[in-house]
């Protein structure tokens, strides 16, 4: 070194570290200090923090003369501060963990950009686009760098992120964090869509077998230096730092496992990926070992990952002994060998290799199970308790609550099964002596708490118990359970009546009313009412949880009740029932009712009407949503208690709308109509609105068999429905005298709202009740004077065709009820060609052409066989092929429109040659030709293209002439054929477009 280099060198090792009045990153850029400041032990500013200062800088908005904000200038500053924010990413060695966790995405984003630009990747260019074996390394490598990034950002996204506490709020730094998070979701968005291609890219980087290498500190200078002489050099195979293959393959397999794995809680095919991943990434561990420089992976995650697929996607060639216990008990839990959980939850008590956490997961699985209506699991759910209780005796753990609950009624089964358990799970020649006190003490607990001195002295002669204890310490337990209080009941009597269920011992209240709220045994609830009552006497328990919920007319009945444990008990059957039945849980809602009824039965004569109401709607659910969807008729008996309810007179009885609704529905949907017809009381018709309007549906279907002029109940219905459907004006006197309308409301002159009647007709399935009401609606829709389309239906004719006073029928409200009930009548049956053809026309009338085309078509496929059979004339009716025509033509579909003309009982020519004129049609036009079978249109259509000189479609229109089938020698019924083959296929195909 000359001697000047050497004052050189002297100075600038003499400088102070930080100039006054300057910052950092202009100290850096100005006197090229970086690597002297990235060498120090510990840099302050840190290097991940100088790289948000040289972004930040570089990425701020510039203001021109004008005062408008523009982007940032591609200036030598802004240049050389990215270059700077790179080559501390390069003394980093480009390690994504330390990136990412030190950087927000934002901040990330622009520097991996940054990188893909200096090393020249085509911006604009598709990654997946790009063949990485014929790339530069380090291009190659940048890419495998931002993909990487990529698909672990969208992996990290998916991940719950634990809020910070906000401190003091500051509205700067509030629209700054909110500016930084619709960034970061915008950046998201975008990974998210490119994720696919971003996972190719991974994949193909797989499949490359030459080292890559990556950017340091020195490439970088000499790329800022002169970017055409260096190109060779960082583009050889020795320029900047060496990533071998099998460590770039060993983090992508990672990354790509992990993605894959995330993909798998939607499709559970994708967990197999996730697993070869995983497992090839273990493989490139153990191969690179302890030489890698560049290769971090967590491998405790990493187990983690591989332990979770052997459950999710076990190997098709492990044996049980290769499995893992995870893997065994997820395999036996989803095949239902629950036993073979209890033995791996003992063998597990001996090496502790479940985690406490997962065991518990299992035994609240089987809880739930349980819950639900397993009987069968209750033993296995007490087995799999103790077994757990064991594991945590073992590790110094409290006695759980479960198992003070499930042990509360011991007998000789549960009392061997857990002296086995306890004799399994201790190694007395290894065993440490805490171990051995622990199980000590658990087993001395258990005979303290025992009341049965038969089971005191199971325990206390089994072996593991004269092992463990000293005979001085079992003489002295024995003596105490003898001397016990002689309060205490050593004999335990069956359980044989409600009230006959003793309280158990107490726990503390929350515990108790979360168990109330989850249990659904009527024995159960009352037991822990007992337990808390006898804890607090202050407390309303049928307050504890917001979603008990009971009817009005029947909480001021409930809540009247004198005794505290009486009035909660009956309060929370009857809501939980309800609930039942609500979600359709009716084995659970009918035990609930039952112990209700029981209950009630004995001191409360109207709550006891109450409940077998609700359980008369609850057995009608019950067939509806069981046999009934067969089709199958109700009993006989339920037939009769429906009668019985009807006809009930009984004074005081608080009673829900809904149930006599059901009723009603119920009986017109078996077409009971002899009784609502002629055997309904009287006073059923005037009191209840529900019978009014049943009698007159079952009348009115008795009678549509018959002439026009028998139909007098067709007439009664209308203007029942029509006084329905009415509203009511109120009107103001204004200062100056005049009167004005000020509002209008549904009236209440009608036997009930129209929204009561819209709830009521949803409750039917019959289809000629639902096939009258829509009927009755599309005729009072029709009777509005301004209508332009009618709307058509069966047995429109047997309704009045006027109404005297058109003011004061509420149209909007039922054009609103004719959609509101096809739609209905619809969910029931889709296949009703009369349905379908209402909400065909209400699609025509309201101008959706395209949507009405769909549905009169699904309308004629229905009854035809999709086509394959004739359409029946009076379902595509003169009227309706009008309707299909105009759709076509306001679709600009004309050479539909002429096709369709032929399906009219006299073909309208002059509609077909004005729409065959038309050049703007938007159908496939000469591909249709085969579909005509009337000549005059085919020989008009020869002459039009002739005249346009249109030579090849002309062609195809004489070829369609030339048809031997079509010529007009023809028998008559060879030419009927040769049409229906044509409206056949050209039904088809319009159905294929427009379904």
């Amino acid at each position: 070194m000359s001697a000047e280099a050497a004052d050189r060198e002297a100075a600038t090792s003499s400088r102070p570290c930080t100039p006054p009045q300057t910052s950092w990153f202009e100290f850096l850029l100005e006197e090229s200090l970086l690597e002297k400041h990235l060498r120090k032990p510990c840099p302050d500013p840190a290097p991940v923090q100088l790289i948000v200062q040289f972004l930040e800088q570089a990425s701020k908005p510039s203001v021109n003369e004008q005062n408008q904000v523009q982007p940032p200038p591609d200036n030598k500053r802004n240049r050389i501060l990215k270059l700077l924010a790179l080559k501390v990413a390069a003394h980093l060695k480009w390690d994504l963990d330390i990136l990412e966790k030190s950087l927000s995405v934002p901040v990330l984003n622009m520097l991996l950009n940054e990188l893909l630009c200096i090393s020249k990747v085509p911006p604009g260019t598709k990654h997946v686009d790009m063949d990485l074996a014929t790339l530069p390394p380090t291009t190659a490598m940048a890419i495998l760098l931002y993909n990487r990034w990529a698909i672990r950002t969208i992996v990290q996204s998916s991940f719950p992120v634990k809020q910070a506490k906000p401190g003091p709020p500051q509205l700067s730094v509030m629209n700054q964090m909110q500016q930084e998070k619709e960034l970061t979701e915008n950046i998201l968005k975008v990974l998210k869509e490119q994720a696919s291609d971003s996972i190719l890219v991974l994949e193909a980087a797989l499949t490359l077998n030459k080292d890559l290498y990556v950017h340091t500190m020195r490439t970088l200078d000499l790329l800022a230096v002169e970017p055409g002489m260096v190109n060779g050099e960082t583009e050889s195979s020795t320029a900047g730092l060496k990533i071998r293959t099998e460590e770039m393959q060993c983090q992508v397999c990672y990354d790509l496992g992990a993605a894959y794995f995330q993909q798998g809680s939607t499709n559970s095919a994708v967990y197999e990926h996730a697993r070869e991943k995983f497992f090839r990434t273990k493989e490139l561990i153990a191969e690179i070992g302890s030489l890698s420089l560049h290769c971090t992976i967590d491998e405790k995650r990493l187990a983690g990952y591989c332990q979770a697929c052997d459950v999710l996607v076990p190997s098709s060639d492990s044996t049980s002994q290769q499995l893992t216990p995870y893997s065994q008990v997820h395999i036996c839990l989803r095949s239902g060998n629950y036993q073979d959980v209890v033995k791996i939850f003992i063998e597990d008590n001996l090496n502790f290799s479940l985690p406490v956490q997962f065991r518990q997961s299992v035994l609240r699985e089987l809880f739930q199970k349980a819950q639900q209506g397993n009987e069968a699991l209750d033993e296995i759910c007490f087995k799999v308790c103790a077994c757990n209780t064991v594991r945590d005796i073992l590790e110094g753990r409290a006695i759980s609550v479960q198992f003070n609950q499930l042990f509360l009624r011991p007998n000789k089964e549960k009392i061997d099964f857990l002296l086995e358990v306890c004799s399994r799970s201790i190694n007395l020649e290894k065993a440490s002596d805490s171990l051995k006190g622990n199980m000590a003490a658990f087993l001395k607990n258990v005979c303290l708490g025992l009341e049965d001195l038969q089971y005191v002295f199971m325990i206390s002669s089994h072996e593991l118990f004269i092992t463990l204890l000293k005979d001085e310490e079992r003489k002295l337990l024995v003596d105490q359970m003898r001397k016990r209080s002689p309060r205490v009941n050593l004999c335990i009597k069956p359980v044989t009546s409600f009230y006959d269920i003793p309280a158990s011992a107490s726990v503390n209240i929350g515990q108790l009313e979360h168990q109330l709220i989850l249990s659904v045994d009527p024995w159960r609830i009352r037991q822990i009412l007992i337990e808390l009552h006898g804890m607090t006497s202050e407390r309303q328990f049928w307050t504890v949880s917001n979603k008990w919920e009971v009817p009005s007319v029947y909480s001021g009945v409930i809540l009247g009740i004198k005794d505290n444990l009486t009035r909660d008990l009956v309060y929370i059957l009857m809501a939980k029932g309800l609930h039942c039945s609500t979600v359709k849980d009716f084995s659970h809602a009918k035990q609930l009712f039952a112990a209700c009824l029981e209950l009630v039965t004995e001191f409360s004569p109207k709550l006891r009407q109450v409940m077998l109401n609700e359980m008369l709607l609850l057995d009608i659910h019950t067939h509806e949503a069981g046999t009934g969807q067969s089709g199958e008729r109700p009993p006989s008996d339920l037939i009769s208690r429906v009668r019985g309810y009807l006809e009930m007179r009984l004074p005081d009885i608080p009673l829900r709308q809904v149930i006599a609704e059901e009723c009603v529905a119920f009986m017109l949907n078996w077409r009971e109509n002899e009784y609502l017809t002629l055997q309904v009381p009287a006073f059923l018709l005037q009191n209840n609105p529900y019978v009014k309007l049943g009698q007159l549906l079952a009348a009115t279907c008795k009678e549509l068999p018959g002439p026009k002029e028998s139909r007098r109940t067709a007439k009664d219905l209308w203007e029942v429905v029509v006084q329905i459907c009415s509203v009511s004006s109120q009107h103001k006197r204004g200062n100056d005298g005049r009167v004005s309308l000020i509002k209008q409301r549904e009236s209440t002159l009608g036997i009930m709202y129209r929204s009561e009647l819209l709830s009521f007709i949803k409750k039917l399935r019959e289809p000629l009740v639902l096939t009258i009401i829509l009927s009755l609606f599309v005729k009072l829709h029709n009777v509005r004077e301004d209508i332009v389309n009618d709307i058509t239906a069966e047995h429109i004719s047997i309704w009045p065709s006027s109404i005297p006073n058109l003011q004061s029928v509420d149209f909007e409200a039922v054009a609103i009820t004719v959609k509101e009930l096809v739609r209905y009548a619809l969910s029931i049956n889709p296949n009703t060609q009369s349905w379908l053809i209402i909400q065909a026309d209400i699609y025509f009338a309201t101008n959706q052409y395209s949507a009405a085309l769909h549905y009169y078509l699904q309308a004629g496929a229905v009854c035809s066989d999709f086509f394959n059979k004739a359409v029946p004339p009076d379902v595509y009716t003169d009227q309706v092929i009008k309707r299909m025509i105009k759709c076509c033509s306001l679709l600009n579909c004309h050479t539909q429109v002429a096709i369709l003309c032929q399906f009219l009982r006299e073909i309208d020519y002059k509609t077909a040659f004005k729409s065959l004129q038309e050049q703007n049609s938007h159908d496939a036009m000469d591909s249709y030709y085969d579909y005509i079978w009337d000549v005059t249109i085919l020989e008009y259509l020869t002459y039009l293209h002739h005249k346009r000189g249109e030579t090849d479609k002309r062609q195809i229109a004489i070829k369609a002439i030339g048809q031997t089938e079509l010529n007009a020698s023809n028998p008559e019924e060879v030419l009927q054929l040769a049409a229906q083959r044509r409206k056949k296929k050209f039904l088809q195909a319009m159905a294929k477009l427009y379904f």
